[in-house]
């Protein structure tokens, strides 16, 4: 299984990893996700006071997300607020309450997006990226398995490998997604899609695929999540639900992220018939388009 970036921004990392803590390191993160640039300049004892543990604790916290220890913490904490500085006047927040009103709601729901693709984007392993599209540019056919939001994540990946003529089948059905596992091989990848990387049914079906040889790669925004015991490529997002936002929106748009990346470069491992498919599904459509262009003017006869 392929591990996650250790490249990525210190705080993105830390939300990642947040779940599968100990207790009293879950304390430690809070504090340094509250507020990192203070921590940057804080010792290893007042942030331990803070979180209400020992300095032994935080050590072992700083291990645990993959840096040295405490003075490399503060190092990264240091870079990442320098490198945020020019974002700050236009950090809304994540959070929306009841009394915000429907410009700062608009505010806040496009700049959480905006960040969970930049975010997401930035920490990405392009490794891990690179090793999955070569087993989906050569499979005899890729099945997906998304449930809730993620389904919508899945459907969308099965459309756009079909429209440059590659096998695709997505499944939302525990008793279908299962009977599809078992029928896979090893010349098949399977992908599981799962925010929380917690979600049974999608666990289940990757568990299946890979008893069957398939190959597996997962898409989650936690890379030690209970899914990722069944993947063979591990890929990631970094999205921060927040109020009135759980499973369904941040989430979503940083899986939409890394799904456009997988197949732009499936695409390109069969660039001359990816374009011709392309053009094929284009002008298999283009009956069923109004006559007049978004713009008003008149479509050529083409319907191009």
């Amino acid at each position: 299984m392929s591990t996650e970036n250790t490249d990525a921004s210190p705080l993105v990392r830390i939300r990642s990893l947040l779940p599968g803590l100990a207790r009293a390191e879950q304390r430690v993160a809070k504090v340094v996700l509250e507020n990192p640039a203070t921590v940057a300049h804080r010792s290893i004892t007042e942030v331990a006071e803070a979180a209400g543990t020992s300095e032994t604790t935080v050590t072992r916290f700083c291990k645990a997300i993959g840096v040295g220890g405490y003075p490399e913490l503060r190092i990264a904490l240091a870079a990442e607020t320098a490198r945020t500085a020019a974002r700050t006047d236009r950090d809304l927040g994540g959070d929306i309450g009841p009394a915000d009103d429907l410009r700062q709601v608009v505010g806040k729901v496009a700049f959480a997006d905006a960040r969970a693709v930049e975010e997401t984007a930035e920490q990405l392993n392009v490794d891990t990226l690179q090793a999955v599209v070569e087993l989906v540019a050569g499979a005899r056919r890729v099945d997906v398995y998304g449930f809730g939001a993620s389904a919508f994540v899945a459907f969308d990946l099965q459309q756009k490998l079909h429209r440059i003529g590659r096998t695709c089948f997505a499944w939302n059905d525990t008793h279908i997604a299962l009977t599809s596992a078992a029928v896979l091989t090893e010349a098949d990848v399977a992908v599981g899609i799962s925010h929380t990387g917690s979600t049974a049914e999608t666990v289940e079906a990757l568990r299946v695929a890979r008893e069957r040889g398939a190959a597996t790669v997962v898409l989650t925004n936690f890379p030690r999540s209970p899914i990722t015991e069944v993947a063979d490529h591990v890929l990631t997002t970094a999205a921060r639900e927040t109020t009135f936002r759980s499973g369904a929106m941040a989430s979503r748009i940083a899986q939409l992220t890394v799904i456009d990346c997988l197949f732009i470069g499936v695409a390109q491992k069969h660039a001359d018939s990816a374009k011709a498919a392309l053009e094929s599904t284009y002008e298999a459509v283009s009956g069923h388009r109004l006559g007049a262009r978004p713009d008003g003017r008149r479509r050529r006869e083409s319907g191009k």
